[in-house]
């Protein structure tokens, strides 16, 4: 008995032994594979796979760090999630200065935000445009406010002055994927206009200010046009080619959000019966004319508007690789760890983050929070220890959830700029096996969504 039981474990070693040599030359096969069919660029590539346990099955190191665009935003989740807490949530607050006689406010209506990226999401069912001036309406009349004499102060003096991360190509900060970050966020920073052939036919709301320069021109099958715009300008360009003969939907990012907040709601006011003739006054426009800004202090705050709590956000953040949530983050991070709301500091925090929880820094190199920067360069080994660590913590359902189901059934971030492929997640084998994996590609010629899934579905 005891030899028939010594041969059955020989055996079950012997399957488990060469099973993973079956899957190690199945990787390197197809990894070697997809190299030669690019022209032999190993030097560009990045591939590692863990167990659940974090032992090695499969490492391609061409290089010690690569370009990851999107799948960086696994550490910047990641981080904020054990840091600020799944619960954490954003404020926006509404307050007066002056006195209220009768039904008169004798002074300004303030609004201040830390920030909140969601203020006006239309992702939320509960915190959509008509929600917010539900609640700034109700909270005016109910102090019987019926006129306001002074002006609408909006204070986006939270975060410092610069509202693109250093890096962002320029021909990505005017489309609504590089949407600034700002003190005052509003609607995503973010507006659609509808085009048909190169004629505008409506946007989505009335953009505050902006001029247009359209050099569209009608053609090809897609749209291929880019946005320009630059934070606090008002001079918009639109170039490129769109389809002709149909209405194509182009997104762009807000110029100045915290002013087309101010607009907003005063027309809400005059909707609502409510008597202003006041300006509309930013801090930020107050410093660009040399005045000085307006303090806002925590008195007479008649509404606190919270945001949906950080594991939702976390959720579209990964979901829909939405940009202005992950820069919103870095620099939430740098503010409350560092007392420094500049990407710089918020980019130093996420490093020192990472390596106190064992990651080589010489594995990463941050540029932003959301992986649109070319600058940023991380390796495989780290997104996997990344992914790993999350899997310990007591939110990870939570950040696991944000993870898109693929069409190969992986539950996996991807990331893609121009030349760039990545894609790293976990995944349940038909074994059992699980597996926690990322691959990065940079200066990819060939169909490289195609020839990476290939590779990733011998995990399967």
């Amino acid at each position: 008995m005891k030899l028939l039981k010594k041969t059955l474990g020989v055996l079950i070693l012997s399957t488990q032994i060469v099973f993973a040599q079956d899957i190690v030359q199945k990787l390197d096969d197809a990894t070697k594979g997809l190299m030669n069919s690019s022209g032999g660029i190993a030097s560009s590539l990045s591939f590692y796979v863990a167990d659940e346990n974090g032992n090695l099955v499969y490492e391609y190191q061409g290089k010690k760090g690569l370009s990851t665009a999107s799948t960086q935003k696994i550490f910047t989740a990641a981080a904020a999630l054990q840091t600020l807490g799944k619960n954490y949530t954003f404020k926006t607050t509404s307050s007066y200065s002056g006195t209220v006689l009768k039904d008169v406010l004798n002074g300004d209506l303030l609004i201040s935000s830390n920030g909140d990226p969601t203020l006006g999401s239309w992702r939320y069912e509960s915190y959509k445009p008509e929600s917010f001036k539900k609640k700034l309406i109700e909270s005016i009349k109910t102090l019987g406010i019926a006129k306001i004499t002074g002006n609408l102060i909006i204070d986006d003096s939270y975060f410092d002055h610069q509202t693109i991360p250093g890096g962002w190509p320029w021909d990505d900060l005017g489309n609504y994927y590089g949407a600034g970050v700002w003190g005052v966020n509003w609607r995503e920073n973010q507006f659609d206009i509808n085009i048909n052939g190169t004629s505008f036919k409506g946007f989505s709301y009335p953009l505050e200010g902006v001029q247009w320069l359209n050099d569209l021109k009608a053609g090809g099958s897609s749209d291929q046009s880019l946005i320009f715009t630059a934070p606090h300008s008002n001079v918009a360009l639109i170039n490129g080619t769109l389809p002709s003969g149909k209405t194509v939907t182009v997104s762009g990012s807000t110029p100045n959000p915290p002013m087309q907040l101010g607009v907003e709601v005063k027309e809400w006011l005059k909707e609502s019966g409510i008597n202003f003739s006041g300006k509309v006054i930013t801090n930020s426009q107050l410093e660009i004319e040399g005045k000085q800004p307006i303090e806002v202090l925590p008195k007479n705050i008649i509404l606190t508007y919270q945001s949906p709590s950080l594991d939702k956000i976390v959720y579209w953040f990964l979901r829909k690789s939405i940009n202005l949530y992950g820069e919103t983050l870095i620099k939430t991070l740098g503010k409350e760890k560092k007392g420094n709301s500049s990407f710089k500091a918020g980019v130093a925090y996420l490093k020192e983050f990472w390596k106190s929880n064992g990651i080589n820094p010489n594995m990463i190199n941050f540029a932003d929070g959301s992986g649109l920067s070319p600058q940023n360069y991380v390796s495989a080994k780290a997104e996997v220890q990344a992914l790993l660590y999350a899997k310990k913590q007591s939110w990870f359902d939570a950040y696991y959830d944000g993870f898109p189901t693929q069409e190969n059934g992986m539950k996996m971030k991807s990331g893609t700029m121009r030349d760039t492929k990545s894609f790293a997640g976990y995944q349940t084998a038909k074994d059992g096996k699980k597996y926690v994996f990322s691959i990065i590609i940079n200066n990819y010629q060939g169909s490289g969504n195609t020839e990476l899934q290939k590779i990733l579905n011998i995990l399967k």
